[in-house]
């Protein structure tokens, strides 16, 4: 006989858990890529991380991990670019009626390395 009684609990896998909390250290108005959580995690690529985000992540920012070319993800757009505003999150291509803007990744893009290493000459 199985029941909930001494069950144990769902988990995520660890590489999801690692992948979530990435995406929950992106700062408002900045973003990473799939390919930029996969070089940080030091395993998985691209893919990988996007499944876990079509998977699981809808609890974490998933608007700040977007697609190498600035690209709104399919079917998300408006709610995407709602947040992007909301934010401050450089866009590009707002001028054009009728065109879906995409994120400015130069401007947007967020380097964690590069961040605490500004936080560290701050300090010093």
């Amino acid at each position: 006989m199985t029941g909930a009684i001494g069950a144990t609990p769902h988990r995520l896998p660890e590489f999801a858990d690692r992948v979530l909390t990435a995406a929950e250290r992106i700062p408002p108005g900045r973003v990473q890529t799939y390919g930029d959580i996969a070089r940080q995690l030091g395993e998985g690529g691209p893919r990988q991380v996007g499944r876990v985000m079509a998977l699981y992540g809808g609890a974490v920012p998933w608007w700040r991990v977007v697609r190498a070319d600035g690209r709104l993800l399919p079917g998300h757009e408006r709610r995407a670019l709602d947040q992007y505003r909301a934010e401050g999150t450089p866009l590009r291509g707002e001028s054009n009626p009728g065109d879906t803007p995409r994120l400015d990744m130069r401007r947007a893009r967020w380097h964690p390395d590069e961040a605490a290493r500004e936080q560290e000459e701050e300090g010093a």
